[in-house]
Order: C-alpha cells, then sequence, then structure tokens
C-alpha cells in the first residue's frame, strides 16, 4: 500500500490489508505517528503520547496478534480509558500526574481486538463542556476550520479521527460527549445503551449510569464492529443492556424494514434551534420518508426543566464525589486556584447536594425516561439535532464565570437535546448528513428503544449508503 493512501481507508480496511499482508503493525504505527507530529501542533488533539507502548504492541500483533482490528492505530481519551503506567489527567490540573495502576476493561478489550493504543486525546476539564478547552491543554482544534470548536468532551478524538490521524478513537458520554464532536467533526458517533460496554475492572457505573464509553469513527460498520469486540457484561456489573439476537456488524447492510420515525424541528422547552439544525432535520426527514420509512413530526412530553435540574444535581454531585475522591486517595489539598471558575462553581454546587435531593433528582430523571420509553411505544426512532448549532467558535463559553446561571445559559442553548438519552440509557447516534454553507458540519441524531442498538445501525447504514460522507474531506487531512 502507498502511505499516502492510509487515512482512506476506515478501521476495518486498515485491519484487512494486514491481514492480506499488504502492510504491517509497525509500519501503520508509524504512520500514525508521523501523521500525529504533522498535524497535531495544528489541532492538539493529543495530549500524551504513548509512542513506546504503542510500537511494542504494533510489534506483538505482528508477531500473531489477533483480533477484527489487528494492527489499526488508535487513540484513548483522557477521561477513563485507564492504560497501566500512562496518567489519566482528565484534563484538569488538580488530577495531573496521576499514572493508571492497571488497565480498564474497556482499554483490556480494544488491545483484545488487535488495536495499537499510540496516545491519549484532548478534553474539557473534568469533561464537563460540549467543547475541548481546558487551562491545562489548550483548545483543540476542528480540522474542518481551525477557529471553530471540536465539540467536547471527546473533541480530541474527533479532531484526530476526522484528520485521518486514526480512523476512529475512544471516547465517552455522559450528556452526549461522544455525539457532540461526532457531529462538530462529521463523524459517526454511538453511544450504546446503559451498560452495553462495561466500566470495570473498579467501576461498576459512572454518575448512576449517565456516562457510556464507545468511539467515533469514519463509519458505520466501525462503530458495528467495534461494538461487538467490547460489549458484554464482566462479572460484578450492577446492570447490563439486554443481549443482541446476533452481532451488531451483521445489522450493517440488513434492511431496516419500515420504521415508523418522529422528527423535530424544535426542542421540547423551546429552545431555538439554528437554521442550519432546521435544514439538516428537514432534509433528513425527507431522506427517510423517501428511503420508504413513515416519518411525522412528534416528540416525547419531556419536562425540560425538571430534566435539566435534575440532571445538573446529578452531574455536580458526581463531580463532587470524584475530586473528593482523588484527595481522599492521594492526599492532594484542594485549592480553588487548581481549577476553572465554572469547574469550582459546580463542585460547590454538588458538594451542597444532600443525600435526598440527589435520590429525588435520580427518581425525577426515572419519571422523564418512562416518559421517553412510552413515546417509544409507537415510534421506533427520534430525528433531532445532536445540537442547536454548527460547531461554536472557540473560546464562546467564558470558562472563568463562576456565575453557574450566566455560565450554563449558552451551553443549555447548544446542547438541548444530548442529555436526555444519558439519563433515559437509550442508544443515539449522530450522523454526518449536513454541512453548513461554510463546510462546517452539523450532526443530526437519531434515537432508539434501550437495547435497540440494532434498529439504529441498520438505519445508519442505510443513510450511509443512501448519503455517502465518506468522501468528504476537511482542509486539515492526513
Amino acid at each position: 500500500m502507498a502511505f499516502a493512501e492510509y487515512a482512506d481507508y476506515d478501521g476495518l480496511g486498515l485491519a484487512d490489508l494486514v491481514a492480506r499482508r499488504r502492510i504491517s503493525p509497525r509500519e501503520l504505527a508509524e504512520e500514525a505517528i508521523a501523521r500525529i507530529e504533522k498535524y497535531n501542533p495544528q489541532l492538539n488533539a493529543v495530549v500524551t503520547k504513548m509512542y513506546d507502548q504503542g510500537r511494542a504492541l504494533a510489534a506483538q500483533c505482528e508477531a500473531g496478534g489477533t483480533g477484527r482490528f489487528r494492527g489499526v492505530p488508535f487513540l484513548l481519551k483522557d477521561i477513563l480509558g485507564n492504560y497501566a503506567g500512562v496518567p489519566t489527567q482528565w484534563g484538569a490540573r488538580f488530577t495531573r500526574d496521576m499514572p493508571a495502576m492497571q488497565d480498564d476493561t474497556l482499554v483490556v478489550r480494544f488491545k483484545a481486538a488487535g488495536l495499537v493504543p499510540l496516545g491519549k486525546t484532548n478534553v474539557p476539564e473534568f469533561g464537563l463542556l460540549p467543547l475541548t478547552e481546558s487551562d491545562l491543554y489548550g483548545a483543540a482544534h476542528n480540522p474542518w476550520n481551525l477557529d471553530h470548536s471540536t465539540g467536547g468532551s471527546s473533541g480530541g478524538s474527533a479532531a484526530a479521527v476526522a484528520a485521518g490521524i486514526v480512523p476512529m478513537a475512544h471516547a465517552n458520554d455522559g450528556g452526549g460527549s461522544i455525539r457532540i464532536p461526532a457531529s462538530c467533526c462529521g463523524l459517526v458517533g454511538l453511544k450504546p445503551s446503559r451498560g452495553r460496554n462495561p466500566m470495570g475492572p473498579v467501576l461498576g457505573d459512572a454518575i448512576s449510569g449517565l456516562i457510556a464509553e464507545h468511539i467515533v469513527s469514519r463509519t458505520v460498520r466501525d462503530t458495528a464492529a467495534m461494538l461487538d469486540c467490547t460489549s458484554g457484561p464482566e462479572p460484578g456489573d450492577p446492570y447490563f443492556a439486554p443481549a443482541p439476537s446476533r452481532p451488531f456488524f451483521e445489522e450493517v447492510g440488513a434492511s431496516p424494514g419500515k420504521l415508523r420515525i418522529a422528527f423535530s424541528t424544535t426542542i421540547p422547552g423551546g429552545t431555538a434551534l439554528h437554521p442550519e439544525c432546521v435544514a439538516a432535520i428537514e432534509r433528513t426527514a425527507k431522506l427517510c420518508e423517501e428511503l420508504g420509512h413513515t416519518v411525522e413530526e412528534a416528540a416525547p412530553a419531556v419536562d425540560s426543566n425538571t430534566l435539566t435540574q435534575s440532571f445538573l444535581a446529578v452531574w455536580t454531585s458526581g463531580l463532587a464525589m470524584q475530586i473528593d475522591a482523588v484527595a481522599m486517595f492521594t492526599g492532594r489539598e484542594i485549592r480553588e486556584e487548581l481549577f476553572e471558575g465554572i469547574t469550582w462553581s459546580l463542585y460547590q454546587q454538588g458538594r451542597q447536594m444532600t443525600a435526598a435531593q440527589y435520590l429525588l433528582a435520580i427518581a425525577m430523571l426515572q419519571m422523564q425516561a418512562r416518559t421517553v420509553g412510552q413515546f417509544h411505544e409507537t415510534y421506533d426512532c427520534w430525528l433531532t439535532p445532536t445540537l442547536g448549532a454548527p460547531p461554536i467558535r472557540i473560546g464562546s463559553v467564558d470558562r472563568t464565570e463562576r456565575d453557574l446561571t450566566v455560565a450554563l445559559a449558552p451551553i443549555l442553548e447548544y446542547v438541548p437535546v444530548t442529555p436526555l438519552q444519558n439519563a433515559t440509557g437509550q442508544p443515539s447516534i449522530s450522523l454526518p448528513l449536513h454541512w453548513t454553507a461554510n463546510n462546517l458540519p452539523v450532526g443530526v441524531m437519531f434515537t432508539a428503544r434501550i437495547g435497540d442498538e440494532a434498529t439504529l445501525l441498520r438505519l445508519a447504514a442505510q443513510l450511509e449508503h443512501a448519503q455517502p460522507w465518506i468522501g468528504r474531506k476537511p482542509p486539515v487531512w492526513g
């Protein structure tokens, strides 16, 4: 293979070249490393380099490794994704220089699939914001326009994949953090059902099940095949998703049948959408109708104020727990100057939350999940914009702001939908089906019943075939 063609292959494509001995895992690792060195000064996507570990793994793959993605270069997110001996810093000065004691279960499964991690990717402080900017790492830059946000919190992963540095990268999602950067960077971003991928070997879940883990990628088939490699419970899990009837990869190319799809150009709570987002939904709804699906405008009767307040109560409590736990286990002193302004205020709010308030918030989120579950008794999928606007400019959110009413207002407008699926546990996928006139990606999002990734993958593959996006390349491209 001519190395110039590297970025034209998805993960399965590169793995096939390795299997046919057209290229070696070590050659792929060196090609990805060269691209990190070339493009990272512009993108600031990779914040921790793991070249020595990656080269060693590539050599093992070459000596006889196995796995669906044998020899394929990969990146881990700097939140969760613990790799023994490598710091996981969460984009925060308070948690910097804390090497992981052991691999997370997901990382074990990534490596068993044959992936070769070469670094960790940029994130906002503690993954709190739908953008990737922090005092510790600085801003990640969007390959489609370097002045614009990659989204967050998996923004470094998304930037690296969109630029062709790696075909896919680790991501996780506690309020949209897989789907938001997928939307901003023109990628496929699936948040799996709650409990689909395990969070062991230490954690049972994170923030009462709000967080799910997976990847961002350029193709539906990579997204599906990776879910086959990583999903399934491990001993001690507090819950797990229903087992699929067949491998997820077999859903790619299978007929979705005639689905009943609801779509929304307005969002519960009355959040105004950018005209480009409305256009994206209208075009996608029309495409779905042309493909034979029943499409109508409808939305679940979600109480947006209850959802927002309850979600923030759980989210801030989780942040406070994490910071206090780090202090307890390491002896580090919690000092205000070690945190960004918005982080400090969210931490203070979380510390003031009582156990009764926390449990009430959980109950309120569960009530919203009942409402949405009943909605999906009628509709197979719900189509919405992933975000309320195209990718914002870097610096649009004031991370120094300590007044949460002021700080959160633009964020809640920008991210009006994605937290709902974290609360309900449903699978949800962002697809790159629209671009603005100035060539910025706008994702559209489909949500299905809990446990029903299969329907999302069948529909996503159908849309990918009908309106291919793989040929679109950003200005910064490998």
